[in-house]
């Protein structure tokens, strides 16, 4: 019987992929369109700039950090891209010039925190509000894209069968497989899993662990302007705007996937995962029709505050469960004596 019991640390996961399973088993007896495959693909189309910021975020808490400043990072990145481009410039030129303005700020916040042993929060806090106070420095207005390039990535279809996906799901599900290569093959992965679980051991075992904690910022960084790619491919302009509260969704859907909030659990699939719940969500209140699009919120907000309540029970159950066993041993070793 024991081959079947559950690792505490899957639970979450294991919550989270039944809840999505039954939203959708909902949808799919509710709505008869719901039944079509392309509505599935569609959470893959719809939500493809988000899997991608949920990469990196799933990093940056998995070391017992966090970063506010993704959303802003994205509507930076687009309207450098967009300003560029109605510049003239050459979208093979833009695009790695777009590409350096997250890993850039992630690797200044990294070494703030590191360094200077900051708090995450507030140093993503600035980073927030630097990034999006410099989107609007560039523009007030919206930046339209008409760049042919652009105007393919955004239009390309890539059939499945009778259906289809888009070039940024491709993108998506490419960052997703080398970020579940590097977290749990590499050292890299191993260390930000050792410094989430405990920074203070990590440091007592020799890890690199100012080294590390930078390069998951810059590795969030990355993620964001990358994001901010796929996302100005589906919005075909640049706005200060655009993404404004992104980071709270992807912080929601890391949490529901199933990674601790403290560091030192969690999966990447799962932080997919949850990224797709979150985009359930949103197309059954739309097919629903009567309900306010603020429903999203409060049914996001519901979730959020379950699977918090869930890992906190999980985290007392581990405590208790080595108070048990340290006992266990001190009284052995009275016997013995």
């Amino acid at each position: 019987m024991n081959r079947f019991k559950i690792n505490n640390r899957m639970i979450p996961l294991v919550v989270t992929l039944m809840l999505f399973a039954l939203m959708y088993s909902f949808g799919l007896i509710r709505y008869s369109n719901f039944t079509s495959p392309q509505v599935f693909f569609n959470l893959f189309i719809d939500n493809a700039f988000l899997i991608i910021v949920a990469v990196g975020m799933t990093y940056v808490i998995l070391s017992g950090g966090i970063d506010l400043s993704v959303g802003s990072v994205i509507a930076l990145t687009s309207m450098v891209t967009a300003s560029l481009l109605l510049s003239g410039l050459s979208p093979f030129i833009v695009i790695p010039l777009a590409l350096m303005v997250g890993p850039l700020l992630g690797f200044l916040m990294g070494c703030c925190i590191h360094f200077f042993n900051l708090q995450p929060f507030i140093v993503t806090l600035a980073g927030m509000f630097l990034a999006r106070g410099l989107a609007f420095l560039i523009s007030v207005e919206t930046i339209a894209i008409n760049n042919d390039f652009f105007q393919f990535m955004a239009s390309t279809r890539i059939p499945i069968g009778d259906y289809f996906i888009s070039i940024s799901v491709v993108i998506a599900l490419i960052v997703v497989c080398v970020a579940i290569f590097v977290a749990h093959y590499t050292k890299f992965g191993r260390n930000v899993y050792a410094i989430g679980g405990s920074e203070q051991s990590a440091l007592l075992m020799g890890l690199p662990v100012g080294r590390t904690k930078i390069l998951v910022y810059t590795v969030s960084g990355f993620c964001a302007s990358l994001a901010g790619l796929v996302f100005t491919f589906y919005m075909l302009s640049g706005y200060g705007l655009h993404a404004n509260g992104l980071e709270l969704n992807a912080i929601a859907a890391v949490v529901i996937g199933g990674t601790l909030l403290t560091g030192g659990v969690g999966y990447m699939a799962g932080s997919v995962v949850g990224v797709l719940m979150l985009g359930t969500i949103q197309s059954l209140i739309a097919y629903e029709g009567s309900l306010s699009a603020w429903w999203t919120r409060i049914a996001i907000g519901l979730l959020l505050l379950l699977f918090i309540v869930l890992h906190r029970l999980i985290v007392l159950r581990e405590e208790k469960k080595k108070d048990t066993i340290t006992l266990k041993n001190e009284d052995s070793n009275d016997r013995v004596s």
